[in-house]
């Protein structure tokens, strides 16, 4: 009966009703391709939620899912592809974490609050900042040099019931004609929190602490120099999908950057950045119960990169070309303490100090063909270099590629194409593309990686080929003055598809394993992907908004691929009136029938779940204070969904209230 329901649900909104786009609506182009959820500052208290987290915002787009160990940083998949096969940056640059079961994505650094907007590119429509199948996001942060003279800065708070999470916000900034400088900070402390039921979930703490600060200098009208950084630091967190914790999850990421726009006709801009970042990152498992063994797992991550590009436009040509370079050292240890003192400790290096040097060339070409007809062409062309520095981790990588070198240096390469026309009303577009791209560290050089999903430990394998994918993209839409509905799919044919294999006659590490997986390319994959929105507005104040979504995915033996959606819909009302705004929302899944067996998963129920919110702004004295409050998973329904790992159940019913001061 609930699916019927859910079904009705999603099929009367389609028809009925969608919202609205807003005229300060940042406008997305192709919104198969690229996809920009969110304006222009501040972002965040345009929302229904203005203290959210950035993995939840993200969930907006259709290509978008999360990988979910716990109550904190969730890894994205762009196309149902994970980080391997995605690039996420933030502001252009390149991070890597340094943990080995990826409990610290990028998404991590950054706080909606700081937060201009995210650009989630599906397949080659935005692969300028390296080589990639899936996708890419950018995470572009507040640019203040862009608010009015004098000083101006907010403060927030927030509380969340189920887990008792507490948020304190500060941020200040000034801007005049020469200089603009702006620091933000973001404190986030929250308990285990509840799944439906009321069922504690154990191990679901954390602790986050988060400044992103910027400063820039106009050295003239056509000259500017910026300079940002971010210190995100998170302790004693809790992932209770996992064996462990985390001690310490830190990023301290700095960048500089110099703008030029020159008296051209042609050229209409040159930015060019350098940057550093360091992430340092310790599990712990001292706070678990009868562990069989103690083990210290740190891991360290040091980048240090640069790009430079050129905007311009030539009679029917607006052209892009993105000079990028970066340098990556990662490292992992475990030690493990036999339960015995007399013992000899057991150490090896899980990435042994792997160094990595990539340069690429980006050239974008989009021409008009005609007011209706556009035609996208863009090639990536990179240089991609490993080098295992560490003598003691290559002789234990040996012990299994006895003839390995030192380095492995790739070419990687990319091509596509869209053609795109828009008649007013109708709009419709298609694509081809080629791309490439380099085993990841684990994937290459990763040393007994325990997988607590299927429970078997991974090897490397530095001799794999470069992944190879072949892709067809299609959207048709459709819009008037009140509605707007676009139906996208896409295809990819991956060759050389890179996943673990079973070794029967190697043993695992850890204990309880089920055995040895050693990564491992297999002739190919599948992978399709549709989504279908609309948005429509009625009633003068009243919105509505409705995203259905479904994926496949078989590798070259027809089994299906692990962490594939199911068909997955939501759909929201939303009055806003002057100061006032109220909706309620509803979001689910089918029930994964198509899970991976042979990759260690199980099915999943359905789900449908119920939220409500509202808000209310006004003014103090030319300053103004919103307060926003609402209730998620209304029902207090207990579920998981297919991107849960080991099927940890999700929270239950949560309360919230947001409160943000802002002057100027």
């Amino acid at each position: 009966m609930k699916n019927i329901t859910a079904i009705l649900l999603v099929i009367f909104s389609t028809v009925c009703w969608a919202q609205e786009k807003k005229n300060d609506t940042l406008a997305a182009v192709n919104l198969n391709e690229i996809i920009v959820i969110g304006k222009k500052t501040p972002l965040n208290l345009k929302q229904p939620k203005s203290l959210t987290s950035v993995e939840d915002y993200l969930m907006g787009s259709s290509k978008m899912n999360m990988i979910k160990r716990g109550a904190y940083a969730w890894e994205p998949t762009i196309n149902n592809m994970s980080t391997e096969r995605t690039v996420i940056t933030i502001d252009g640059m390149r991070i890597f974490g340094a943990c080995t079961d990826k409990m610290d994505p990028v998404t991590s650094y950054v706080e909606i609050s700081n937060l201009s907007e995210a650009t989630v590119a599906s397949g080659q429509q935005a692969s300028c900042h390296g080589a990639t199948i899936g996708g890419s996001i950018d995470l572009k942060r507040n640019q203040y040099k862009h608010r009015k003279n004098g000083w101006n800065g907010s403060l927030s708070s927030g509380y969340e019931s189920n887990n008792q999470q507490k948020i304190i916000g500060a941020a200040l900034g000034y801007t005049d004609s020469t200089f603009f400088a702006h620091v933000d900070f973001m404190h986030r402390d929250a308990e285990n929190y509840k799944a439906g039921n009321e069922k504690e979930i154990n191990f679901s703490q954390f602790t986050k602490y988060n400044i992103s600060a910027n400063a820039g200098y106009f050295i003239d009208k056509k000259n500017v120099l910026e300079t940002s950084i971010i210190y995100d630091k998170a302790v004693n967190v809790g992932y209770p999908a996992l064996p462990m914790d985390v001690l310490l999850a830190e990023a301290k990421i700095i960048s500089l950057s110099y703008k030029y726009i020159p008296d051209s006709a042609v050229i209409s801009g040159w930015e060019t950045k350098g940057y550093f970042n360091t992430i340092t990152h310790k599990m712990d498992d001292t706070k678990r119960p009868a562990i069989p063994i103690h083990m210290d797992m740190p891991g360290w991550s040091d980048t240090y990169g640069f790009y430079s590009k050129i905007k311009g436009k030539h009679e029917n040509h607006e052209f892009l070309a993105d000079l990028n370079s970066f340098y990556n050292k990662a490292v992992a240890e475990m030690t493990m303490y036999p339960v015995d003192p007399t013992e000899n400790l057991m150490f090896m290096y899980t990435w042994p100090d792997v160094r990595t040097l990539y340069n690429g060339l980006s050239l974008e070409d989009i021409i008009t063909i005609s007011p209706e007809t556009i035609l996208r062409i863009s090639i990536n062309l990179g240089f991609h270099s490993n080098t295992v520095a560490n003598d003691f981790g290559l002789q234990s990588l040996r012990i299994f590629y006895p003839e390995m070198d030192a380095t492995k240096n790739r070419s990687l390469k990319s091509l596509s194409g869209n053609y795109t026309k828009n008649t007013g009303k109708f709009e419709f577009g298609f694509g081809l593309a080629y791309a490439e791209r380099a085993p990841s560290v684990s994937e290459g050089y990763g040393f007994y990686l325990y997988n607590s999903n299927d429970f078997y430990d991974y090897i490397g394998n530095p001799n794999l080929k470069n992944e190879k994918a072949v892709e067809g993209n299609f959207f048709f839409g459709y819009k008037n003055g009140r509605l707007t509905s676009k139906i996208t799919a896409s295809y990819f044919y991956i060759s050389d598809y890179i996943i673990g294999k079973i070794d029967p006659g190697t043993l695992p590490m850890t204990i309880g394993a089920s055995g040895i997986k050693i990564y491992d390319d297999i002739n190919y994959a599948i992978i399709f992907n549709t989504d279908f929105n609309l948005e429509y507005s009625f009633l003068q104040n009243w919105n509505l908004k409705t995203q259905i979504a479904y994926s496949l995915g078989k590798d070259d033996q027809e089994n299906n691929l692990p962490f594939i959606s199911p068909l997955r819909y939501n759909a929201g009302i939303e009055f806003k009136k002057e100061k006032i705004t109220a909706g309620i929302f509803a979001s689910g899944n089918l029930a994964q029938n198509n899970f991976a067996k042979v990759y260690g998963q199980t099915k999943t129920p359905d789900y449908l779940i119920f939220n409500i919110n509202a808000g209310y702004s006004f003014d103090c004295n030319q300053n103004k204070i919103k307060a926003q409050a609402g209730i998620e998973n209304i029902f207090d329904k207990y579920y998981a969904t297919f991107s849960d790992w080991n099927k940890i159940p999700r929270m239950g019913r949560n309360g919230f209230i947001n409160f943000t001061y802002s002057f100027h």
